[in-house]
């Protein structure tokens, strides 16, 4: 599903209905909402004041059925993004999709539901962090070297959380160059996992809700994410709709795609790290010392992004997406 690049009155109006669904709960609280303005903002929205955004007028400005398709689309990734829909988020989509005069009901809202959904425990999907001495349980954190498997030299505890770490950043930034608008949405559970991982390997058996905190007290705004990278592709031309496929392979010549990727390697990075230290160190950083910690980290991690583009790269040529989001769900 795509949209006329040429027409920004029709790519407007789809950000300002994802903008829309981002507050559709009415439950954000005042640094979601600012981060939230500053997304519409920087993507393009700064000369329209948010309070003059209506739905109505927003649906009246989409003349093409794909548009109107593809702000359904990003209206169900946002409000999925940060777990099942609340009463007035139905309420929301429902009048959406009656305003749009949309036909029966797309794929869109059961994959996303199915992503937020998916269970924290299991493999990540690129590489699986050893267990403890060969085994499952808790961590140990100390240091020990893991015994060599089919060849592989061992790695000692930190060396092998980084190299977990690592991939993720690399699989998110991935995420980010694929033209599926979904693929956005499939970095939240990715990063969720990464870090269940890395609790319970320092012995701390966590839930959705605490992940969803320990991001939040890092200024990690699930929503903001996801509008975030679902508009930079509709800017960039590449929206493709949930189960398009890419044609030709990676569509790599666009910038804002560039960059999404980018801020989604770095972002995965520095959460990663960030987490590693907080578990490692039993949970005493207060918000504000992690909240500084995990700028750091993305400095860090932005540091490392020149050299780690070639392999985001070569992992989106070669990522099948479907296959990825089986795994999230489980039903791989």
């Amino acid at each position: 599903m795509t949209v006329d690049s040429t027409d920004p009155t029709e790519r407007d109006a789809i950000i300002a209905i994802g903008y829309l669904a981002a507050l559709a709960d009415g439950r954000r609280s005042v640094a979601e909402q600012e981060e939230l303005v500053k997304v519409f903002s920087r993507l393009g929205g700064g000369d329209l004041p948010v309070e003059d955004i209506s739905l109505p007028r927003a649906v009246s400005e989409l003349r093409s059925p794909e548009a109107r398709g593809l702000a359904y689309e990003m209206a169900v990734s946002v409000i999925y993004a940060d777990g099942d829909a609340d009463p007035g988020e139905n309420a929301f989509l429902d009048d959406l999709k009656a305003r749009l005069d949309l036909p029966g009901e797309s794929g869109t809202a059961a994959e996303a539901r199915n992503l937020v959904d998916a269970p924290l425990p299991g493999p990540t999907p690129s590489g699986m962090l050893p267990a403890p001495g060969g085994g499952g349980g808790g961590g140990r954190g100390n240091g020990e070297p893991r015994p060599s498997q089919a060849g592989i030299p061992a790695l000692s505890h930190d060396a092998a959380i980084d190299l977990m770490i690592r991939q993720q950043a690399l699989l998110a930034g991935a995420l980010e160059l694929l033209p599926q608008s979904i693929a956005t949405v499939a970095i939240i559970p990715i990063q969720m996992r990464m870090v269940y991982r890395i609790g319970a390997d320092y012995g701390r058996k966590l839930d959705a809700d605490q992940i969803k905190d320990l991001l939040g007290a890092m200024g990690i705004g699930a929503v903001a994410q996801v509008l975030d990278g679902a508009a930079r592709r509709l800017l960039s031309g590449l929206g493709r709709g949930l189960l398009g496929k890419m044609a030709g392979g990676l569509v790599g010549g666009a910038t804002g795609m560039a960059a999404g990727a980018g801020l989604a390697f770095v972002t995965t990075y520095a959460l990663g790290h960030a987490a590693k230290q907080y578990y490692a160190q039993g949970r005493r950083l207060s918000q504000a010392d992690l909240r500084a910690l995990f700028e750091r980290l993305r400095e860090e991690g932005e540091a490392l992004l020149p050299q780690a583009r070639e392999e985001i790269k070569a992992q989106s040529q070669r990522l099948d997406l479907g296959r990825l989001m089986a795994t999230i769900r489980g039903t791989a």
